[in-house]
C-alpha cells in the first residue's frame, strides 16, 4: 500500500525493493539481473524521445516515469550486490555536473562555447585517468562500444572534428556519398561478396551519419520520421486496396506501386 507520509521518490524506491524480494516479490522482478534489464533500459530511452517527438507530454511524463524505473531497478540490483545504492548514482551525478561545470559553480570563465566544450573533454579525460583507466590521449578517447553505431559513428565524427578533420561544408559529404554508392554498386556487379558488400555498406552508412552531422539533422530523429511516413503510407495503401475489394497482398507488385503513388498523391492535396 503506498504510504501518502512518503516522498514519491522513496516510495518508488521501495516499491522496487518489494519486487525484487525473493519472499513474496515478483518472480520475474526477482530473477532479472543486469543484463536482462539493460535492452529494456535502451527501450525506455527511445520511448522518451518519441513522445518528445509527437510532442505528447502526458506520454512524456509516463515514458520518464518508465525510464526512471530502470535507473531504480539497476540501482536496487546494485544494492543487493553491494556495489552503490541510488543515493549513490544521485550523489554521483550531482558531483559530476558540478564538477563538469565550473563556470557555473566556481569561479572559472571560458572564453566562448568552442573553449567551453574543450575543457569538458579535458575535465572527462582527467575523470577517466582518476579510474585507473590505461591513459589515453587520443581525441576518440572514452566514446563508448555500447552506444547504438550511429551515434557511435557521431560521436567519432564529432571527436575528430575538433582536431580539424572534417569537411568544411556538406558538398564533399554529398561527393563522398556518391563514391561510397558507387562503391556498392560495384560490389553487386562483382558478384555479391558479403564480407565486402558489408563493408562498403559500412562505409556508405558512416558517410550519411557524417552529412546529417552537417546538415544539422539528427539521425535518429530522421529515420524516426521515415518510419512513421513509411507505416502511414503502408496503411493508406491496404486501405485503398481493401476499399478496392482486394486484399494489398493480393495485388502484383505492379499494382502495389500504383497504390503507393496514389497515397503519395492523396498526401500532396491541400
Amino acid at each position: 500500500m503506498t504510504d501518502p507520509a512518503r516522498h514519491p521518490l522513496d516510495e518508488l524506491l521501495a516499491i522496487m525493493a518489494r519486487l525484487r524480494d525473493r519472499d513474496g516479490g515478483c518472480p520475474w522482478d526477482a530473477q532479472q539481473n543486469f543484463a536482462s534489464i539493460a535492452p529494456y533500459t535502451i527501450e525506455e530511452a527511445y520511448e522518451v524521445a518519441d513522445a518528445i517527438d509527437r510532442q505528447d507530454w502526458t506520454d512524456l511524463q509516463d515514458e520518464l516515469g518508465d525510464l526512471l524505473l530502470q535507473v531504480v531497478f539497476h540501482a536496487q540490483m546494485a544494492k543487493e550486490a553491494g556495489l552503490f545504492d541510488f543515493a549513490d548514482v544521485a550523489q554521483g551525478i550531482g558531483d559530476k555536473m558540478r564538477r563538469r561545470h565550473p563556470h557555473v559553480f566556481a569561479d572559472v570563465r571560458y572564453a566562448d562555447a568552442a573553449a567551453q566544450k574543450q575543457a569538458w573533454e579535458d575535465i572527462k579525460r582527467v575523470e577517466r585517468d582518476a579510474k585507473g583507466h590505461v591513459p589515453d590521449h587520443s581525441a576518440l578517447a572514452g566514446v563508448s562500444t555500447g552506444l547504438p553505431e550511429w551515434k557511435r559513428a557521431l560521436k567519432l565524427q564529432q571527436r575528430a572534428a575538433v582536431t580539424g578533420f572534417d569537411w568544411t561544408d556538406p558538398q564533399p559529404v554529398l561527393a563522398k556519398l556518391a563514391e561510397e554508392l558507387d562503391e556498392v554498386r560495384a560490389e553487386f556487379a562483382d558478384g555479391v561478396d558479403a564480407a565486402r558488400l558489408e563493408d562498403e555498406i559500412g562505409d556508405m552508412l558512416f558517410v550519411l551519419v557524417n552529412l546529417t552531422r552537417h546538415a544539422g539533422v539528427d539521425f535518429s530523429q530522421s529515420l524516426r520520421h521515415a518510419n512513421r511516413k513509411f507505416e502511414r503510407r503502408f496503411r493508406a495503401m491496404e486501405n485503398l486496396a481493401a476499399d478496392d475489394g482486394k486484399p494489398f497482398a493480393a495485388h502484383t507488385l505492379a499494382e502495389q506501386e500504383a497504390l503507393w503513388q496514389r497515397v503519395k498523391a492523396l498526401e500532396r492535396k491541400p
